[in-house]
């Protein structure tokens, strides 16, 4: 995973003290996007100051987002930059939601029980 994009939005959210960030790559899993980035502020002020300062950094290498979603509540701030994405939430938010589980790649089955 050297998606420059990537790795300038971790620094982003690093910096501003983003916790528990992680990075998932979903090439296998989505046609849209190739790295998923998941990153938990500690409120809402929290995420929505990573959300903008990601962005800000990243326009500074050139690069605009997609889209930006969820800025008004800061609950769940995602930024689309097309092969990544970001989502930026409140720790309560990021377990109801649970991403992680949501993109982990599925093993496929081999065989089965009644061989």
């Amino acid at each position: 995973m050297t998606d420059e994009i990537a790795q300038s939005a971790i620094a982003a959210l690093d910096d501003l003290k983003g916790q528990n960030i992680v990075t998932l790559d979903v090439t296998s899993l989505s046609d849209v996007m190739d790295i998923l980035i998941i990153a938990t502020g500690t409120s809402n002020r929290h995420v929505k100051s990573l959300a903008n300062y990601v962005v800000e950094e990243l326009k500074k290498q050139g690069h605009q987002p997609i889209g930006i979603e969820g800025m008004n509540y800061a609950d769940w701030a995602l930024l689309d930059y097309g092969t990544s994405v970001v989502h930026i939430m409140l720790s309560q938010t990021r377990q109801f939601y649970d991403l992680e589980k949501l993109w982990a790649p599925i093993d496929p089955v081999v065989g089965s029980e009644e061989e």
